[in-house]
């Protein structure tokens, strides 16, 4: 058994990029977390009010344990938030609402982008189920063709983030314009909630590189492998 040190020289810089992506979206959570709304209302009652506005009906909203847990579930039509999004009355807390509403919004509207990720959620836990298996399998087989069998499927993980990239983005836009119409943030707590966002987003830019990054390393261990033989 050995470490490939290649992996490092392809991976690494996303897996750094990664870490400083969640230490970004953590340290920017916490600093707006503790600037308190001027209008008083709760991550649970911004989520409500949008969704209100927006005439989406059916959608629960349900508080979650754990932290930045928050996340929408279209097939259960499920808003859950952790709870310092659903009870807290911070400048964090109503960003993180309003995005998780713009998701909600989203599927209500039939946004297309949402439906192609919806599309894509079995081929991407397939891929990051098998994958790894059917890559290394078909080259200590020195089987080639399975080998770029699990790269295929890996790929279906990297297209999956591809799409999720623009879907993250058009629910915090959806969230930063809803929550100023509705005047459930002044103009100065609006910045706050762009940078909590914007630094959300990130996290799904850096998921690509990162992916991006593995599946080239595979396909030059593959190659390699090929022309080794």
């Amino acid at each position: 058994m050995y470490f490939d040190y290649q992996y490092l020289l392809y991976v690494g810089p996303g897996m750094l990029l990664a870490m400083l992506a969640s230490f970004w979206v953590r340290s920017t959570f916490a600093k707006y977390k503790n600037v308190p709304l001027s209008r008083g209302r709760t991550g649970a009652d911004i989520a409500a009010e949008l969704l209100n506005r927006a005439g989406v009906q059916g959608v629960r909203i349900e508080r979650i344990g754990g932290v930045l847990s928050d996340h929408y579930a279209p097939g259960e039509r499920v808003l859950r938030l952790s709870p310092d999004v659903h009870d807290g009355q911070s400048v964090s807390a109503a960003g993180v609402a309003a995005h998780e509403a713009g998701h909600a919004i989203q599927h209500a509207s039939g946004y297309g982008l949402m439906r192609v990720r919806q599309s894509l959620v079995f081929p991407m836990r397939i891929g990051s189920q098998l994958s790894y298996f059917v890559i290394f399998g078909g080259m200590f087989l020195h089987l080639a063709g399975l080998a770029w069998i699990g790269v295929a499927l890996f790929g279906g993980v990297l297209l999956f983030e591809l799409v999720t990239v623009p879907v993250e983005i058009d629910a915090s836009r959806r969230a930063r314009k809803r929550l100023l119409e509705a005047n459930l943030v002044t103009p100065q707590e609006a910045a706050g909630v762009s940078a909590v966002l914007t630094a959300a987003a990130f996290t799904y830019i850096a998921a690509v590189v990162t992916t991006l990054l593995t599946l080239l390393y595979f396909i030059t261990q593959i190659n390699n492998s090929s022309r080794r033989r």
